[in-house]
C-alpha cells in the first residue's frame, strides 16, 4: 500500500436481544440490511454460488450520501461470504479505491447476542477521513437498528 491509500481497523458491536442463529440470519440478508443500514437506497442480487462450507452472495447497492446540503448516488459491488456456522466475511468495492471488508461475529451473550463487526477501511488518501468517518458512522447506526428491530419485535 503507498502513500496515496490509507487503511484503518475499527470493531464495532452491539448487543441484541434475539438468539445468535436469528441475527445471523437477519443479518446475511441485504434486503434486511437495507432497511437497517441509513446510507442504502436499494439492493440487487447477483450471482450466488455454494462454496465447500456455504455461500457466496453477491449484491449490486445503491447507496446516497450526503456532503453538505449535497446528496449523490453511488453503486457499488457488495460480497458476502456466509459458512454453516461462525464468522461471516463480508467486502464492498466502491469507486474510486474504498474498500470495505469485514469479519462479523454472532456471540451468545445473556439475553441475546453480541453483534460485532470488525472494519479494514481502505480509501484513497483524499477521501479517507470521510470515507471512515461516514462507514463507522453508517454501521453504528446499523447495528443499533438492528437491536432496535428485535427489541420491538
Amino acid at each position: 500500500m503507498g502513500w496515496w491509500t490509507v487503511r484503518v481497523e475499527r470493531t464495532l458491536s452491539d448487543d441484541v436481544p434475539a438468539p445468535p442463529e436469528t441475527v445471523r440470519d437477519f443479518y446475511v440478508d441485504l434486503d434486511n440490511i437495507r432497511v437497517v443500514h441509513p446510507l442504502i437506497v436499494s439492493v440487487e442480487r447477483l450471482d450466488r454460488h455454494e462454496t465447500a462450507d456455504g455461500y457466496e452472495q453477491s449484491y449490486r447497492v445503491v447507496d446516497r450520501i450526503r456532503l453538505g446540503p449535497v446528496a449523490f448516488k453511488t453503486a457499488y459491488r457488495a460480497t458476502l461470504r456466509v459458512p454453516v456456522t461462525g464468522d461471516v466475511l463480508t467486502e464492498a468495492h466502491q469507486k474510486p479505491g474504498v474498500r470495505l471488508r469485514g469479519t462479523v461475529t454472532f456471540a451468545p451473550v445473556d439475553g441475546g447476542t453480541r453483534l460485532t463487526e470488525r472494519l479494514e477501511i481502505t480509501a484513497p488518501r483524499p477521501l479517507a477521513g470521510i470515507t471512515v468517518r461516514e462507514a463507522v458512522a453508517a454501521h453504528t447506526a446499523m447495528l443499533t437498528r438492528i437491536r432496535d428491530h428485535f427489541a420491538t419485535s
